[in-house]
């Protein structure tokens, strides 16, 4: 089973429910270790005091803020524990917006969010009401030493939750703009054209971290006592006229589709088409 990341009771009006909420997803990345280089072996990092000019145990650390240059105050966990606000078990949802209305940008970390025991009523009946009008809730909730806001928004399975960042966080980059009078009438259309012919279906399986696999390949390739060697590096095209580039890649884009729809077609449909 999921390890618990937080529990305690969602509210909405005076409805409130046990719920408890894992992790849904984490990043996977290869990591290396720290090694001495005359011999392999594995290094270690060593907590040192400055004042007395010595190695010292993890045992022997607290935590401080420093409110001056220099000047620490120590926290300890209790302290932390006193400060947290009425959010560290209690996550109420405020208000009620339309999921459309929210820019993904705000997103961060997600979560499944679990019905606990005599929860299962009416976590049902909000995960059904957020589905059925198209809301998300926005709630409040402590966690990790932090108060977020959150998003819970329903799923496929389920209701998710989504910690968001908040406005003073997300960057303003005067740069990032879009002067739509560049694009003609013409090139739009070639580009929908475009983008309809390579449209799919989502599906998040059939997507690899390419990085890490050459990683992993690498590394067992060196284990192998085999060479390494660095694949070319495509170039990609300059681009001179962008409505023949557009043109280009929409007739580049039709000539699978048509050969797929062509294998799939039933043979006598082929027959015909031959005779």
């Amino acid at each position: 089973m999921a390890s618990t990341v937080w529990k305690g009771h969602l509210t909405f009006g005076l409805v409130s429910l046990p719920i408890r909420l894992f992790s849904a997803a984490r990043s996977e990345s290869i990591s290396f270790n720290q090694l001495h280089k005359d011999d392999n072996s594995r290094v270690r990092q060593v907590l040192y005091c400055q004042l007395e000019d010595k190695p010292i145990q993890r045992s022997e650390i607290v935590k401080g803020y420093e409110y001056e240059k220099d000047r620490y105050i120590v926290i300890d966990d209790e302290d932390i524990r006193k400060a947290a606000p009425k959010t560290a078990k209690v996550m109420e949802i405020q208000e009620f917006v339309k999921a459309s209305e929210v820019d993904a940008v705000y997103f961060e970390s997600s979560y499944y969010v679990s019905p606990d025991e005599a929860g299962e009523k009416p976590y049902a009946l909000l995960f059904d009401a957020l589905r059925r009008t198209g809301y998300v809730g926005i709630a409040k909730v402590a966690m990790h030493n932090r108060e977020h806001i959150v998003i819970l928004r329903p799923g496929p399975r389920g209701i998710l939750l989504h910690t968001m960042y908040y406005a003073h966080e997300i960057r303003a980059v005067e740069e990032f703009r879009t002067d739509l009078s560049l694009v003609k009438d013409k090139e739009i259309a070639l580009a929908t054209g475009l983008i309809e012919a390579l449209a799919a279906e989502f599906e998040p399986e059939k997507y690899r971290d390419a990085y890490r696999d050459n990683l992993l390949a690498m590394v067992e390739a060196k284990r192998a006592g085999q060479e390494i060697v660095e694949p070319p590096v495509p170039q990609p095209a300059k681009v001179i006229d962008i409505l023949e580039a557009l043109k280009a890649s929409l007739e580049m884009a039709r000539k699978p589709a048509a050969v797929e729809a062509e294998t799939k077609a039933p043979k006598r449909t082929r027959k015909a088409a031959n005779g």
